[in-house]
């Protein structure tokens, strides 16, 4: 931690902040407080200044090449499993996947459109190594090649793509923020849409949230949830977990049948 003690001063107390890369710490210094990051993504800036995380406090590229960012360490906790139906995540969710600002960043740093027929080709690789133990998981891909023609290709949309609770901070200041921003794709909105739904809301709920998004709760987006969310737990196949997913293919079937295809 020399470089940072360089950077900062001695009078900082510095301590890592865990994660896999060990690349981000806490610094503090008096009531000032710091969380620090090594090579975060350019993206971080235009997520400060649309609200979406907590402020970038500055930025400083170092003698090698590397970038340290600042951001303001709130003191917080995540949301907890009922707080997800909260009228502002969806409002918060609908002002991501509606930012111009946002999808225009991710585009100049390169990131390509998650297209279905894309994905589609990836379903059938991840599907080929499991079908024969899974017997619902011919059902669903049959489905989702039925739907494929109903995907829109252009419907492009920053998406989080790990919309856990955990990664939903509400600061002492009862600010709400959404962190960890590292499996951004530039997708279609209901990717992000079906798995909050499908895992925090209850089905009688799924009409208010979308009120609160700002999107009507039609037949066409249902299918759209219910494509990405297939395709979701399809990639997330392995041999130690084929009984649980087999669950939630399953549950995915019967809840599809509601949908006139």
């Amino acid at each position: 931690m020399n470089w940072l003690e360089h950077i900062l001063g001695n009078e900082w107390k510095i301590a890592p902040a865990g994660g896999v890369t060990g690349e981000a710490y806490y610094a503090k210094s008096g009531d000032r407080q710091l969380f620090l990051k090594r090579n975060s993504s350019p993206f971080l800036a235009v997520l400060s200044a649309e609200g979406i995380v907590p402020k970038l406090v500055w930025t400083k590229r170092m003698e090698n090449g590397d970038v340290i960012t600042a951001q303001e360490w709130l003191l917080g906790r995540g949301l907890t499993f009922s707080e997800m139906s909260d009228p502002r995540v969806a409002k918060l969710l609908s002002k991501i996947h509606h930012s111009s600002e946002m999808l225009n960043m991710l585009m100049r740093m390169g990131k390509k459109p998650l297209q279905p027929e894309t994905k589609m080709e990836e379903l059938r690789k991840k599907a080929a190594g499991f079908q024969d133990r899974l017997p619902a998981l011919g059902k669903v891909l049959k489905r989702l090649e039925q739907f494929l023609p109903e995907m829109p290709d252009q419907l492009l949309a920053v998406c989080h793509f790990d919309i856990d609770h955990n990664n939903w901070m509400i600061s002492q200041h009862d600010e709400l923020y959404l962190v960890d921003w590292d499996s951004a794709l530039i997708a279609d909105p209901a990717a992000d849409i079906g798995m909050l739904l499908r895992k925090y809301v209850p089905l009688p709920g799924w009409e208010d949230w979308m009120k609160a998004y700002g999107k009507p709760l039609d037949e066409a987006l249902l299918k759209r949830i219910y494509w990405y969310e297939a395709a979701r737990i399809i990639m997330s196949l392995r041999d130690d977990n084929m009984e649980r997913k087999s669950k939630e293919l399953a549950q995915l079937l019967m809840e599809v049948k509601q949908l006139s295809c």
